[in-house]
């Protein structure tokens, strides 16, 4: 059997999910939780073999949670289950540690053919986002420009991001009027809704 951990912070979906997963007879759902660092608890706790969570839950939302799941239960193969399918939060997702990328619009079906995939070591992602990625032009931001409008984006002003990212204001200040100048945008914000809407960042 494969024990599999939900986390959903929509309990009607999470339930819902539990039931369609117990229909197959290779999978058991072992654990349930409501955000992504009772997730981890639960994953601790019960052993799971594959997290399915939730991009966005409190807390921890799944990037976070999947990223201390690979750090702290390697073992344990992440799979992210979003409405908000765009191919930026499925290479995030990717990049965290996942070992695959749902939208919640597919066939129950799917979910639990991705599960046997990521328990036998392989790697899903969705096919239309995929084949969007291709098409995302190359972002002319560094990393660390990047870093920053991603912050700026989330709600974040100048001293929030430098006490995040341990930088002074000024610096700060400074790559975000690179970005501004780079983007041709009006203000931080700007930038932020251009890069978004670019693919760029989430």
């Amino acid at each position: 059997m494969i024990r599999v951990l939900l986390a959903d912070d929509e309990e009607l979906i999470r339930a819902a999910l539990a039931v369609l997963l117990d229909l197959e007879r290779d999978i058991e759902v072992v654990a349930q939780a409501r955000d992504g660092r009772s997730a981890i608890e639960s994953a601790l706790r019960h052993r799971p073999d594959v997290a399915v969570m939730d991009l966005e839950m409190p807390v921890l939302d799944g990037m976070q949670a999947a990223a201390e799941l690979e750090r702290v239960r390697p073992e344990c193969a992440t799979v992210i289950l979003t409405g908000r399918g765009r191919p930026v939060h499925m290479a995030a997702a990717l990049r965290a540690g996942a070992r695959a990328f749902v939208v919640k619009g597919a066939p129950a079906s799917t979910l639990a053919d991705v599960i046997r995939r990521v328990h036998e070591g392989g790697r899903y992602v969705d096919p239309v986002l995929a084949a969007e990625a291709l098409t995302i032009p190359a972002s002319p931001l560094t990393e660390r420009e990047t870093e920053v409008l991603q912050l700026t984006g989330d709600g974040l002003d100048v001293g929030g991001v430098a006490a995040r990212l341990h930088l002074a204001r000024g610096t700060v200040r400074n790559l975000l009027i690179s970005v501004r100048l780079k983007l041709d945008a009006v203000s931080s914000h700007d930038a932020a809704r251009i890069a978004r809407d670019a693919g760029w960042i989430r």
